[in-house]
């Protein structure tokens, strides 16, 4: 099988992403989350029922009640909501002792099971993906001390929090300030965060207002929206740089190199770069003065 190489200039589509959302408890992450387009609550924490505008949820007591969902239980959802994500390792973990002992000592896993833990976990969520699926995973905030300064991290059990680290292609959390709730994707000296989308912090209306409805859908497609315009501003400029390298091959004599000294500086640093290049393999040199490449002066 040869290697499938995506080039520079092919755009990749971006139609599906990982979202993680934390923060303290009683700032309304579930709520949040039910603003997702055609959310599913996959409910470990079991507080679906205190979350306001409450949607369609799973109340989930054993892995086995989630482990074998298909495309057709999904088919009606676009986001899967796991809340939250630390009690659905919890419930993995119990899963994994049950259903062999020697993963586990004094009911919290070994070195191995955790290793279990890890592979199910993210099987699971490419399961979810594969299904195109939006995930969003719900945590608590973990608050650590570093001297006077105070750092946030996920409330999440081990080495799995670095999985769901990896896994998420964006993060935020949910602050207040100014007695406003802020969701805030951008990473801090004392805060995880990854913002792809180049979100600003986003300031959550309340509840009750209209604009409430769909916030995170929106804040999903505008950071899918900014991925896949990110990565049609570069197929576009590569194919201008593929041209402007097969006109700069072309170019045979000092009168065709000046003609293109004004565009190819527009064009930016690598493309004027090309184009002194190229002059310099025709024998040709800069002359300052004149702002142009000529053929050096033959000595006397």
């Amino acid at each position: 099988m040869s290697l499938r190489i995506v080039r520079a200039a092919d755009p990749i589509r971006v139609d599906r992403l990982n979202i993680v959302i934390y923060g303290p408890p009683g700032l309304g992450k579930t709520s949040l989350a039910f603003t997702a387009d055609r959310p599913l609550l996959l409910d470990f924490d079991r507080g679906a029922h205190r979350a306001h505008g409450r949607k369609d949820a799973v109340l989930v007591d054993r892995w086995e009640d989630v482990a074998n969902i298909t495309a057709d239980d999904l088919a009606d959802f676009q986001t899967i909501i796991m809340d939250t994500a630390g009690r659905a390792l919890d419930v993995l973990a119990a899963d994994i002792i049950r259903g062999n002992a020697k993963l586990g000592r004094g009911g919290a896993l070994t070195l191995q099971g955790f290793g279990e833990l890890k592979a199910r976990f993210i099987s699971f969520l490419k399961l979810l993906n594969g299904f195109g699926k939006d995930v969003v995973l719900i945590a608590h905030m973990d608050e650590q001390r570093n001297g006077d300064e105070v750092i946030e991290r996920l409330d999440v059990q081990g080495g799995s929090k670095g999985e769901i680290y990896k896994a998420a292609d964006a993060m935020g959390r949910i602050t207040i300030r100014n007695g406003q709730r802020v969701l805030n994707f951008s990473p801090s000296d004392a805060a995880f965060g990854k913002n792809p989308g180049q979100l600003e912090a986003l300031q959550i209306p309340h509840c009750d207002r209209p604009e409430f409805a769909g916030f995170l859908a929106s804040v999903i497609q505008q950071t899918k929206d900014r991925l896949n315009t990110l990565t049609e501003e570069q197929r576009a400029a590569q194919e201008t740089l593929e041209r402007w390298r097969a006109d700069i091959a072309g170019m045979e004599d000092a009168d065709s190199i000046n003609a293109a000294i004004v565009d190819a500086k527009a064009a930016g640093k690598t493309v004027a770069a090309l184009l002194h290049d190229r002059a310099t393999k025709l024998g040709l040199a800069f002359d300052k003065a004149a702002a142009r490449y000529a053929a050096p002066a033959k000595a006397a």
